[in-house]
């Protein structure tokens, strides 16, 4: 079995053992290998603009807002945007600061034909520490994987 069918697989057996509506839940780090060895596989960040401006995103990834800055409203557009720049087929991981916006769009991918939807868990920023701070504890940027400054 090769490093990606191993990845793809051990989060779907995540995804069946929480009952999640989608293919499966990565960790950042499998995220990134599945992008490393996957020429197909796309990652697309569902955070507000503000967030990929002030916070910082994944290169090469597909920017997509799950709800809209400033007030947080539902972006109507998101499949719209996700059918043109995403094909249906493909392995599709979305991220988000902290694993729940992802996992709605994850799971509205998956309802509507994304048959290779996953979730990235912990998300961009990950949990709070002690002091209240993001993206020291877990997440993408604490895993010390790829990112960039907008």
């Amino acid at each position: 079995m090769s490093a990606v069918d191993t990845i793809l697989q051990q989060a779907h057996e995540r995804a069946v053992a929480s009952n999640l509506p989608y293919q499966g839940a990565l960790t950042p780090a499998e995220a990134a290998a599945l992008l490393a060895a996957h020429p197909a596989a796309k990652l697309v960040d569902v955070r507000t603009h503000a967030e990929w401006q002030f916070v910082g995103f994944v290169p090469d990834s597909e920017m997509n807002e799950w709800k809209q800055y400033p007030k947080m409203e539902l972006n109507p557009g998101f499949l719209t945007a996700l059918q043109a720049t995403v094909d249906p087929q493909a392995v599709v991981m979305f991220l988000c600061r902290t694993g729940a916006r992802s996992h709605d769009a994850a799971a509205l991918a998956a309802a509507n034909g994304y048959s290779n939807a996953f979730n990235i868990l912990e998300g961009f920023e990950g949990d709070k520490n002690a002091a209240g701070q993001r993206g020291q504890v877990n997440g993408w940027k604490a895993a010390g994987l790829a990112w960039t400054q907008g």
